[in-house]
């Protein structure tokens, strides 16, 4: 039914996620943490299987079940290791960038091994600038 009179319609901000971590995980504060298939947090990793969502705000360490515990992560750019073994270049503005670690994004997907990290937004001699969407 269409509204007949003003609503307070809540607002969450996007800037902040507060996901439940995996089973048995440890992530570092500003790591690099991914989601899931399940959309539970991880430290990012080279995998085909993990979503790219930014920045972790706090050390969590969930030694018990899957979302025992939750970990506040920051969307938004940050920056990263770049990989010496496959790097972003300048040039790459604007493409995709995909995880190697918790701290390292790489070029390329290599070979069909790794997930997505983010968009890379800058290139510099210490790292990339990874934005987070």
């Amino acid at each position: 039914m269409p509204l007949s009179k003003p609503r307070d319609t809540i607002e969450r901000g996007r800037d902040l996620l507060v996901l439940p971590v995996a089973a048995a995980t440890t992530i570092q504060q500003g790591a690099l943490v991914a989601a899931n298939a399940s959309g539970q947090a991880v430290p990012g990793s080279t995998s085909t299987t993990l979503k790219g969502v930014g920045r972790a705000e706090e050390t969590v360490e969930n030694s018990g079940a899957a979302g025992d515990k939750s970990i506040t992560v920051k969307r938004g750019v940050f920056k990263f290791k770049n990989s010496a073994g496959d790097a972003c270049v300048q040039g790459d503005t604007l493409a995709d960038c995909y995880i190697v670690d918790d701290e390292t994004v790489a070029k390329t997907n290599g070979a069909n091994t790794r997930s997505k990290a983010g968009k890379i937004l800058e290139v510099e001699a210490t790292g990339v600038w990874v934005e987070f969407s």
